[in-house]
């Protein structure tokens, strides 16, 4: 049974009460994230993120961390392109106990200046980890590749300096434009009651003002580049971006479909081409990127750099005989299941479906319909999904990253 509640702050709550769990998933989920920073702001939503942790009115950084494991609970969070989210797990009979913590922190840190000079070090060294880290890097700079410098082409971390900059008075600013009630949604799910997860809520955020939310709409360019970052490396990290649906896209379930054909499995096209038959890449796959304005296909290849031009032509090879000549009803149907299972696997998990219904809601201010979501699957057909296709894959609008000891494109 799922339930919800709005409140007249803006303030919204969805629980998923799952018979037979023993455990509790609670979030807060905020919108926002890189895509809506400035550049004097860039990196600004995942230091926040950090620093929520490092101390409240009431609490120490280390007595946040030890009140979570002395009632044995996970707690953890996460930034994106338009999404923060803080999260935890415990077991039921310390439901009430958790959701006390992760309020605390969520609404009352204070952001002590010697825990800020500490963490800044800390996300710098994250900064430097990112560097070291190829596949991550080149997904990031193919982000930059397809949405320029700002909005969704901003890499979450944010830079080293500006990180070294950010001021107590700069994290004010932003949590009064953003974290404002209208931009929050609370989930739980698990081995808990609407009535309970209400009567929570209430105590903690009852008296939450309304604030004064400050909507930033990201800018959208046109341009796709080709972009090389030299790294002295044994591979060379190739990724591909191609135009595709927003989020709640009337073609997201068939772009969903035909992206596990390509490249979402072991069978897809990408892994049996690319790896099984000519042995020009160990990782090698595909996925999508949606967001509220726009979409991105990507693919990825970490390549021997001697075949770095093989495989790239074997990826372009595998894009342009899928778009040609379309897609097999086997492979259709294979990829329809794989999405059927994941949908049904996430139901066995609390902390999966916390996220799929906080997230819903966050962003369509709506329940999610499971039933409908599954129905809408089962009724694809081919046919619709050989017409989207002819619209995927313009090779116009193709950006492209690469990440290894070169300085040359493709």
């Amino acid at each position: 049974m799922v339930f919800e509640k709005k409140y007249e702050n803006g303030l919204r709550l969805v629980v998923k009460q799952m018979q037979g769990f023993r455990s509790v998933t609670m979030g807060i989920l905020v919108g926002t994230g890189a895509s809506v920073e400035t550049d004097k702001e860039d990196g600004i939503s995942h230091f926040i993120e950090h620093m929520q942790f490092k101390g409240t009115k009431k609490r120490t950084a280390f007595e946040i961390s030890d009140s979570f494991d002395r009632l044995g609970a996970q707690v953890n969070a996460f930034t994106g392109k338009d999404l923060t989210c803080y999260y935890s797990k415990c077991t039921s009979e310390h439901t009430a106990a958790c959701f006390e913590l992760l309020s605390d922190l969520f609404l009352h840190s204070t952001f002590p200046e010697e825990e800020m000079t500490r963490e800044k070090g800390v996300v710098c060294e994250e900064i430097s980890m990112n560097e070291d880290t190829p596949e991550d890097l080149c997904l990031d700079l193919l982000s930059r590749a397809f949405y320029g410098k700002e909005n969704y082409g901003r890499n979450i971390l944010g830079t080293a300096k500006n990180v070294k900059g950010f001021t107590v008075e700069d994290i004010a600013r932003y949590k009064r434009a953003r974290y404002c009630p209208e931009n929050t949604v609370v989930s739980f799910a698990g081995g808990i009651d609407f009535t309970t997860a209400q009567a929570l809520l209430e105590n903690y955020f009852g008296d939450l003002p309304k604030g004064k939310f400050e909507t930033r709409a990201p800018k959208l360019i046109a341009e796709r580049q080709s972009l090389v970052k030299r790294k002295q490396i044994e591979q060379m990290h190739i990724a591909l971006g191609y135009p595709s649906v927003a989020r709640g896209d009337k073609n997201e379930n068939v772009m969903s479909a035909l992206n596990g054909v390509l490249g979402g499995t072991m069978s897809a096209r990408l892994f049996q081409e690319v790896r099984e038959k000519r042995g020009l890449a160990y990782s090698v796959y595909s996925y999508l990127s949606a967001y509220a304005e726009c979409g991105t296909q990507v693919i990825y290849a970490g390549v021997n750099p001697e075949q770095k031009n093989q495989a790239f032509d074997a990826i372009l090879e595998v894009v342009q005989t899928m778009k040609e000549k379309g897609v097999s009803l086997e492979e259709f149907n294979r990829s329809r299941e794989q999405m059927k299972s994941g949908l049904l696997f996430g139901q066995e998990s609390s902390n999966s479906q916390m996220l799929l219904y906080g997230k819903y809601m966050l962003y369509f201010n709506k329940l999610f319909d499971f039933d409908e979501k599954l129905k809408a699957i089962n009724a694809m057909t081919l046919d619709e999904a050989q017409s989207v296709l002819k619209t995927c894959f313009d090779e116009t609008q193709r950006a492209v990253a690469l990440v290894g000891n070169t300085n040359k494109a493709f």
